[in-house]
């Protein structure tokens, strides 16, 4: 599977997945080489990201509470003083069994373009 650029991944629109496969690994991976220091680590998409101090972290937290609510999709977060840890998986992908899917790159995108512009 070839990956969308980051723009374009950005732009996509979200779906719900309880019919569809979760991605492979090739698959991730491929989708990883377009997200910036993006990981795949404990069966989740993952990142770290730094700041100056609190109140930009609570911003850049707010950010990503609204691309959730937009999309639908939520990831796990774990907030602290200068950083702020993202970590998404797609719990209803393969009739409910869980994995990686196309909703999690896509939101992994926005927050990607999104933080540029912080």
């Amino acid at each position: 599977m070839n990956a969308p650029k980051l723009e374009a991944l950005a732009h996509s629109k979200t779906e719900p997945q309880h019919p569809h496969s979760a991605f492979t690994v090739a698959d991730i991976h491929a989708h990883l080489a377009v997200l910036p220091d993006w990981r795949y680590a404990d069966g989740r998409v993952v990142k770290s990201f730094h700041f100056k101090n609190y109140y930009e972290t609570i911003a850049f937290v707010n950010i990503v509470a609204s691309i959730s609510h937009a999309t639908d999709h939520h990831p796990d977060l774990v907030v602290r003083y200068s950083r702020c840890d993202v970590a998404y998986h797609t719990h209803d992908v393969e009739h409910g069994r869980g994995g990686i899917s196309n909703n999690d790159f896509i939101c992994a995108a926005r927050i990607e373009v999104a933080h540029k512009l912080l």
